[in-house]
Order: C-alpha cells, then structure tokens, then sequence
C-alpha cells in the first residue's frame, strides 16, 4: 500500500467511525422518539422503519452505477448532506407526513453511503490489504455505534422533546462531518485482482445484465440475503419476540444480549482477523454457518424452559455473543469479496447490489416475528436449518471462485500469481 493510499484509508476510516458515532445517538431511540415523545403510536413509528426500507430499495439500484461513472467520493458528499438534512429535520418535525419525508431522505443517505464508502475503501487497497481494510470498517463502526449509544442514552429524556432534538441535531452534524473529512481524501487508483478499479467510465454500461450473468456474483447475492436475514434481519424482531415470548427474557435482559452481541464483535474482530485472513473465504463464510447453527440451538435451549430464569437468560445472552462472533468472521470476507468478483468498472455496481440485497433482508426478517412469538420451536429449527443452509451455499460458492479471489493471501505484495486466477471474464449464468 503506497503513502497515499495509506493517508485516503485513515480518512475514511475516520469519517466512517464518527458517522457511526452520530448513528448511535439516535438508533436505540428512535421508536419511543415517534411512538411516545411525539404522540404518534406504534403504527408511525413502524411507518418510518417501512420509509427507511423503501428509500434504500429505491435509491440503491440507480447508485452504482452513479458511482462506476462518477467517482465514489460525490455520491458519499451528496448522501451525506441528504441524511443530515433528513436527520435534523427528524428531530425538528412533529407530524407523520414531516417525519416520513424526514425519514425518507435520512434512509437514502444512509443506504448510498454504504457501498460508496465500500468502493472508496477499495480504491484505497490492496487485494492483500482489503481485507483487513474492511475488518477495521466493521470494528469502528460498531465502536462508533456503541459509544454514541452510550452518551445519548445519558442525554435522552422522554419529558423533554428538546433532548432528542440534541440527539439528531448531534447526528447530522456527524454526517457534515463525514463530508468534510472525504472532501479532503485524494484518492488513489488501486491495483486489484482483475483490475476492478475502473479506468474508463463509459464502460460501465449494462452493468446489471452484466452482473446477473456472472454465477459467481449471483451465487454470493443469494447467500448474503440468506446471511443477513438469518442473522442482522432476527435481532430485534424475531429472535426478540422468541425471547420475550418463550424465553421468558426481560427488556433489559434483552439489551444486556445486544450489548453482548456488540462486545464480542469488538473484542474479537482482531482475534479473528489473524486467524481467517489466511484461510479460504468460502470455508470461513461455511464455519460462520456453523457457528450460527450451534448459537440457534442455545438459542432454542433458552426456550425450552427446563432450567432457572438465569439459565435462559444466560443461553440468550450467550446466542447473541456467537452471532458477534460470527459478524466479526464476516466483515473481513464478505465486502472484499464482492470487490475481488467486480470486473472493470462495476465494482461500484457490485457494491450498490450486495447493499440493496442486505436492505432487502433487513426489510424481510420482521417475518420471522410471528413464529417466533406463536410457534417458536418451529421457528428455531427453521433457522437451525438456515445456518446449515448458509455453510453449503458457501462451499458451493467456493467452487466459482478463483484461488486468488477464495484465498487473497496467495497474493505477494500486491502482485496476482497468473496460475491462481482463472480467466478474466467472470463466467455466465446459462441463458
């Protein structure tokens, strides 16, 4: 990794732990902010969770695209002051069509943001160094999450609206922030595995065709709808309601889990870090599966009701560690595979596509909800049988990938070995 590259990644590291910051003022409050400090009930404040979903779903297929052909950094500037605008107008509006807007644009801002970031982290690495890149992303991030959490957890005040104005008013001052900080990036043309930093942007073009032709790709695109619905899309719908209902957990034992959950992602990602980055991508995404399997099952024991409340409550609490556990597997494979599969000129296209595929878990695991609090043994074992799901899907996608591309640290110095690459063009789906 070259000085510059090296000066543009401490940047946007940077801004992204302190757009995280400003996140976890407002996330863990968002829902009593509508439902109870405005007066607006539970239905508003689900609405603005479905107009967070529907902007990112809208804005996300048209983003990569943008991206490919005009750089990451103006599309991470432009949806930075959207989502600051939509966030302080949140924390100003009292009425439900004012909210929703708010909420329309603070969701698109953040959804662009996710894969513009991601390419300027690839632009700014190394095929050798990405995945550390985005180990260190994911790590302050939730870093960032906690501790804003924390603070604004000491600030907010249902008596006082004017408390949460200060929670929103804090966040999109972060997201300024943000701006500022990427206006000072300059950034660097990166080497990849098959030179997926583009050179020309006109070549951009039927990026979406392209991309759902490549097997690959498509095959990566399904196991992380599966991933991020059998995980992030259960935490606090399904898997809380499973809990609560058969578990028998309490609120805040339910917030000691998610804190849990947060720890083990931030003790362990560097722990982790050294003993997956030399391994095959598509063994570790297997072994999260794995994991995830044993952690539903704990998950389940806590519902069987055999033991003391502290028994339950100790298997949930442990459930929620093995997910961190496995997120903190996950941050250093996933992204950076998706950038290693993007052929010239489309990595922000395949960015912007996982992006939209995760939204659209997110926006799915609600689903979960109803058999987690009316049927929650059937409801265990379904994603007993997911987490297996996830460990062959990720073994059948290891099959389509290059050497270089399962497993990046056969790359010495950044240079690609000719034997571990397969042929430049990704292969197709048959028509």
């Amino acid at each position: 990794m070259t000085k510059v590259m090296g000066a543009a990644m401490r940047r946007i590291q940077a801004g992204n732990a302190l757009t995280a910051f400003g996140i976890g003022f407002t996330v863990p409050f968002l829902y009593i902010y509508v439902a109870q400090v405005r007066g607006l009930g539970s239905m508003a404040a689900t609405s603005v969770f479905v107009a967070f979903a529907v902007s990112a779903l809208v804005a996300l297929p048209l983003t990569g695209r943008v991206i490919d052909r005009r750089g990451p950094v103006p599309v991470v500037i432009g949806a930075a002051v959207a989502a600051s605008a939509g966030a302080l107008s949140l924390g100003l509006s009292t009425g439900i069509a004012a909210i929703l807007l708010s909420a329309l644009a603070l969701g698109a801002g953040q959804a662009v943001m996710q894969p513009a970031l991601a390419t300027m982290i690839v632009w700014c690495s190394t095929p050798s160094t990405r995945t550390r890149a985005f180990a260190l992303q994911f790590f302050m991030q939730n870093l960032g999450l906690g501790i804003g959490g924390l603070i604004g957890g000491q600030i907010v005040d249902e008596s006082r609206p004017a408390s949460f104005t200060l929670l929103f008013g804090i966040e999109a001052v972060m997201f300024l922030v943000l701006a500022g900080v990427i206006l000072t990036v300059r950034m660097p043309h990166a080497p990849s595995i098959r030179d997926a930093v583009p050179k020309d942007p006109s070549r951009a073009g039927g990026a979406w065709k392209r991309l759902l032709g490549h097997r690959a790709m498509v095959e990566l695109l399904v196991l992380g709808f599966v991933i991020f619905f059998a995980c992030y899309g259960q935490f606090e719908s399904g898997l809380a309601a499973f809990g609560t209902e058969a578990a028998g957990i309490s609120p805040s034992t339910l917030g000691f889990a998610l804190a849990a959950n947060t720890g083990a992602i931030v003790v362990a990602q560097f722990v982790v870090l050294k003993l997956v980055e030399k391994r095959r991508r598509s063994r570790v995404i297997a072994l999260v599966g794995l994991i995830w399997t044993v952690a539903w099952v704990i998950a389940g024991f806590s519902g069987l009701g055999h033991g003391s409340a502290m028994m339950a409550a100790a298997a949930f609490v442990t459930a929620y560690a093995l997910f961190g556990i496995g997120e903190a597997m996950l941050s250093p494979t996933l992204a950076p595979l998706v950038a290693d599969l993007a052929p010239e000129g489309s990595v922000g296209q395949y960015n912007s596509a996982f992006a939209l595929v995760k939204q659209m878990a997110l926006a799915l695991g609600p689903l979960g909800v109803p058999l987690g609090a009316g049927v929650p043994m059937l409801y265990v074992g379904v994603f007993i049988a997911v987490s297996l799901g996830i460990a062959w899907l990720a073994l059948r996608l290891g099959k389509q990938l290059s050497a270089v591309q399962d497993k990046p640290s056969l790359l010495k110095g950044g240079a690609v070995p000719a034997v571990a690459v397969k042929a430049a063009e990704p292969e197709r789906v048959p028509a």
